[in-house]
């Protein structure tokens, strides 16, 4: 029979444990997550509504038109790439959201020159997030952790 001393010194350890746990799953995950990139059913959507809507301009292959990071001759940016090569996962989720509903130019400006539609009235909430999940469904690990403390990140930001 265990003595009540060990019993303490065990639930203390368990409890400690579990503390721990709580910390780590609290820093490393992104509690302002919109994106499921882990979601079979909601990166297959994604996928079929970037196929429909985004790959046109943004490649079938997440690549983005030529020269992205400078202005076309109608002075309008090319669409960057989607994959870890462009910038898409150095935003966070609820940016990534509101840039594909609203605009660029709630961001970048009312002067920022962007072939980028609002699809405010095209696609709701839940394919927006269906079509970024895809994306970053794609991204290597390494990218996806990143993102995942950008979005942490504007977590803390949002909570001061």
């Amino acid at each position: 029979m265990l003595s009540k001393r060990t019993a303490l010194i065990g639930v203390a350890v368990v409890a400690t444990m579990v503390g721990a746990f709580a910390v780590w799953y609290f820093l490393t995950s992104p509690s302002s997550a919109l994106l499921r990139p882990n979601d079979g059913q909601t990166v297959a959507r994604g996928e079929q509504v970037y196929e429909d809507h985004c790959a046109s301009c943004h490649g079938v292959n997440l690549e983005g038109e030529p020269d992205w990071k400078s202005p076309g001759p109608d002075g309008k940016m090319p669409a960057p790439p989607h994959d870890q090569t462009g910038h898409t996962w150095h935003h966070a989720d609820r940016v990534l959201l509101d840039i594909t509903k609203f605009g660029l130019k709630k961001f970048a400006g009312a002067d920022y020159q962007s072939k980028m539609p609002a699809y405010e009235e095209l696609l709701s909430d839940a394919d927006i997030i269906a079509v970024l999940s895809f994306i970053k469904s794609t991204w290597p690990q390494d990218i996806r952790s990143r993102h995942d403390k950008i979005n942490i990140a504007a977590a803390k930001r949002a909570e001061q």
